[in-house]
C-alpha cells in the first residue's frame, strides 16, 4: 500500500514528544513490511527554541519525509499550529495518489487542510489523536473553539479513528464518534533498540554522577502538565524530611515553557545542588540513562499513554506513574512499578524510598517489566493491527 502520514512535527532522530516517536516507529515498521510510507510534516524542529530544518525532503529508514515551510514562528506561537501554505499545494496535487491517508494528532492546521481536500475529492482518511482529545487543561477555551469550527467535522467525516486505550475510545465517543468507527491499538516500542542494553554506569560516567549515587529519572518535556513539580516536591521531602541523601534527581528533556518555574521551586526547596538537567538527549543516551536509573518517574495526570514507562521497563528499570491513567493499569498488570495519587507528595516520597532502599525489589520489578514489554509491545506485532484497519478502510472505498 501507498500510505500518507500527516503530522505537525517529525525530525528523526530528534523525537522529543511521544507522538513523534510513535509516528516514526509505525512508519519504519510499515516500511519494513513492504509498504511505501510518506510523512507530510512541517520544517520545525522545536517551536520554543525557534529551530527549523533546511531540507525539504529526507529519507530515514526507507521512510520519505516531506517538509512544508511554515509561514513564520510568530503565527505558530500564537495559534499553536504549524501553519503552512505548502501543505495545501501538496494535498491538492497528491492526496488522490495514496491508498491510505492517516492523520496524526487532532487539533492541527494540517488536519484542517486535509479535511477540506478530503471532502472536496471524496477521499477517506483515518485519524489518530494520540491522547490529544481532552480539554481539561489551561488551553481548554482555544480547544473548544477548534472543536466547534473544525474538530467535530474532522471526527465525524473520518472513516476510522484510532484510540490508544479504552479510555481514549470513550473520549472519542463523548465527542460523537460511533463505537464501530473506533479501533483500539496500543503503542509499542522498537525492541531492537533494547535487545542489548549498555553497560551499567556509562550514563553516570558521562555526567559525572558518583557510582554509589542512585538516580531518580524523569524523561520528557519540562511542562506544567507533566508533573515535574510534583516529583521535585517529593524528592525534596525524601532528601530533607526522610534524610535520604544517596539519590540524585535527573531531568532529561527540552524546556517547554516551565523550566524557570521548576528551577525556582528547586531553589525554594533547597535541592538545586542535587538535581541535574541534561536537556534533550539522543535515543542511545536515553537508554543509557534508563539503564543507570534506579527508578523512572512519569507522573503527568493527563498522560494518554506514556511510552517512557515502557522504555524504562525494557531497560529493566521500575517506574512510578500517576493513578487513574492508562499506563497505571499497564504497570499494575505487568507488575513493574507503582502508581500514586497525583499530588500526594508524602506517598510518592515513600514509594521512592521503598524502591531505592530495596535492591531485591528493584531487580524483581525490573525483570517483570522487561519480560512484560517484550511479550506485549513489539511494533512488529502491533503493526499487523494497523494493516487490518487500513485494509478495512480501503475495502470500504471500493
Amino acid at each position: 500500500m501507498r500510505i500518507l502520514f500527516i503530522t505537525p512535527i517529525l525530525v528523526p532522530p530528534i523525537l522529543w514528544a511521544g507522538s513523534h516517536r510513535v509516528v516514526y516507529d509505525i512508519s519504519k515498521a510499515l516500511s519494513k513490511r513492504g509498504h511505501e510510507v510518506i510523512v507530510l510534516t512541517s520544517d520545525i524542529i522545536n517551536i520554543k527554541e525557534k529551530k527549523k530544518i533546511n531540507s525539504k525532503i529526507d529519507t530515514c529508514n526507507h521512510v520519505k519525509i516531506v517538509r512544508n515551510k511554515i509561514v513564520n514562528f510568530k503565527l505558530t506561537e500564537i495559534t499553536g499550529m504549524t501553519i503552512s501554505t505548502d501543505i495545501m499545494a501538496f494535498l491538492k496535487k497528491a492526496l488522490k495518489d495514496f491508498d491510505v491517508v492517516h492523520a496524526h494528532e487532532y487539533r492541527t492546521y494540517e488536519n484542517i487542510v486535509l479535511h477540506h481536500y478530503a471532502k472536496k475529492y471524496d477521499i477517506t482518511y483515518l485519524l489518530q489523536a494520540h491522547g490529544s482529545l481532552r480539554r481539561d487543561d489551561p488551553k481548554r477555551s482555544l480547544k473548544w473553539v477548534y472543536d466547534i469550527f473544525f474538530g467535530y467535522s474532522l471526527l465525524k467525516d473520518a472513516s476510522k479513528v484510532i484510540a490508544l486505550t479504552p479510555t481514549e475510545a470513550e473520549q472519542y465517543m463523548s465527542m460523537g464518534v460511533p463505537k464501530e468507527k473506533i479501533a483500539i491499538i496500543p503503542n509499542g516500542i522498537d525492541l531492537s533498540e533494547y535487545a542489548e542494553l549498555p553497560p551499567k554506569g556509562s550514563f553516570k560516567k558521562k555526567f559525572n554522577i558518583p557510582e554509589d549515587r542512585k538516580i531518580i529519572l524523569y524523561l520528557g518535556r519540562i511542562h506544567k502538565i507533566k508533573g515535574v513539580d510534583f516529583l521535585i516536591r517529593a524528592y525534596a521531602y525524601l532528601k530533607n524530611k526522610m534524610d535520604f541523601k544517596d539519590a540524585v534527581l535527573v531531568i532529561v528533556g527540552p524546556d517547554d515553557g516551565y523550566l524557570s518555574e521548576v528551577k525556582s521551586l528547586m531553589h525554594d526547596l533547597s535541592v538545586s545542588n542535587s538535581v541535574l538537567f541534561t536537556g534533550l538527549l539522543s535515543e542511545k543516551d536515553k537508554i543509557k540513562a534508563c539503564t543507570d536509573a534506579s527508578i523512572v518517574a512519569y507522573l503527568g495526570p493527563f498522560e494518554p499513554y506514556g511510552l517512557v514507562s515502557l522504555e524504562a521497563a525494557a531497560c529493566e528499570t521500575p517506574v512510578i506513574v500517576a493513578q487513574e491513567t492508562p499506563m497505571a493499569e499497564i504497570v499494575n498488570r505487568g507488575k513493574f512499578g507503582f502508581s500514586v495519587k497525583y499530588g500526594d507528595v508524602i506517598s510518592l516520597a515513600s514509594m521512592l524510598h521503598r524502591v531505592l532502599s530495596d535492591k531485591e525489589l528493584t531487580e524483581n520489578l525490573g525483570r517483570n517489566g522487561r519480560r512484560y514489554v517484550f511479550n506485549n509491545f513489539d511494533w512488529s506485532k502491533i503493526t499487523e493491527k494497523y494493516e487490518q484497519v487500513y485494509g478495512e478502510v480501503t475495502n470500504d472505498k471500493r
